[in-house]
């Protein structure tokens, strides 16, 4: 299921490290690609340790990222580990499972992310992953790909939003841009000061490239997965009967939205992030999916 809230940020790079998302959309990729908060609480806050360490797993319905489905709208686990600096610099790496294929391992991803906050009401983020998937499974899944993206951050109080600009690149290069809107609040600290739930609703808007594909029978948009080009003949390809045709337009592809609710307590937080995803191409493009998604994650702070 992807980048930050000012209340949660060493806790929001890590999602976003380890899943390449938010962005991507992932349940937001989209981060993406779209998880889980490591640990923060108010004690860890007052530390003044610059070096941080988090190891954390998960489950997810489906691995949305970036308006398309890396797990073939199969379940997917995972399990990371995360080296933070100042909790500006993070370094990640991850690797993922999917049911019902193999081998264990199908692919992984590293991560690196960067960020600043200038003031209140203003911040900003960069973020590269790189994603490698097994080599029998290049085919089925995806081809290996880079993502990079810059964001910013903008805090109006009663609502939290950022605007990323990103490519992937698999070679050919492909622009993303992204806007997200939240609304991040925390009940009173409670167990010695060292439990608290979170609440994260957010909506995010998707554009992209989006794939037109004519036949005989009709039109038929889709998105693009990583690395995966059918066209390779001007645009045009000519079967036994009939003949398609592909092009290619930067517009809206998606939508979705979502409530993650967060248990941290000391060294650990669990996080139920469900979310609902509206594609805005055709519903017959095969690439993305649409409807309810879910996510289940777990953090742990090493130090």
């Amino acid at each position: 299921m992807s980048v930050i809230i000012q209340h949660r940020i060493p806790t929001l790079l890590i999602a976003l490290v380890v899943t390449g998302q938010f962005i991507g959309t992932s349940l937001k990729a989209q981060d993406s690609i779209p998880l889980a908060a490591a640990p923060v609480t108010s004690g860890d806050r007052e530390k003044s340790s610059i070096h941080s360490f988090y190891a954390g797993t998960g489950y997810g319905s489906n691995l949305l990222y970036l308006g398309t489905t890396m797990s073939q709208d199969h379940g997917f686990g995972f399990a990371s580990a995360s080296y933070g600096l100042a909790d500006k610099l993070y370094l990640s790496a991850t690797g993922y499972t999917i049911s019902n294929f193999s081998p264990f391992t199908a692919f992984y991803s590293l991560g690196l992310s960067f960020s600043h906050t200038f003031n209140s009401w203003f911040d900003i983020s960069t973020s590269i992953s790189r994603y490698n998937v097994a080599a029998t499974l290049r085919d089925t899944l995806f081809s290996n790909f880079s993502y990079a993206d810059a964001t910013l951050g903008f805090d109006w109080r009663i609502l939290y939003s950022k605007v990323a600009a990103g490519g992937l690149f698999a070679g050919e290069g492909q622009f993303y841009l992204q806007t997200r809107h939240s609304r991040y609040f925390e009940t009173p600290s409670f167990a010695r000061d060292k439990a608290f739930f979170s609440f994260d609703p957010y909506i995010n808007i998707l554009f992209g490239t989006v794939v037109s594909i004519e036949t005989t029978s009709g039109v038929t948009e889709t998105t693009v997965s990583p690395g995966y080009r059918p066209w390779k003949n001007n645009g045009r390809w000519q079967g036994p009967s009939t003949v398609t045709r592909y092009s290619e337009s930067f517009g809206l592809m998606e939508i979705d939205f979502g409530v993650p609710v967060a248990f941290s307590y000391d060294f650990f937080t669990l996080e139920v992030e469900p979310g609902y995803v509206i594609p805005l191409y055709s519903s017959e493009g095969t690439s993305g999916t649409k409807g309810f998604l879910l996510l289940a994650t777990l953090f742990f702070r090493i130090f």
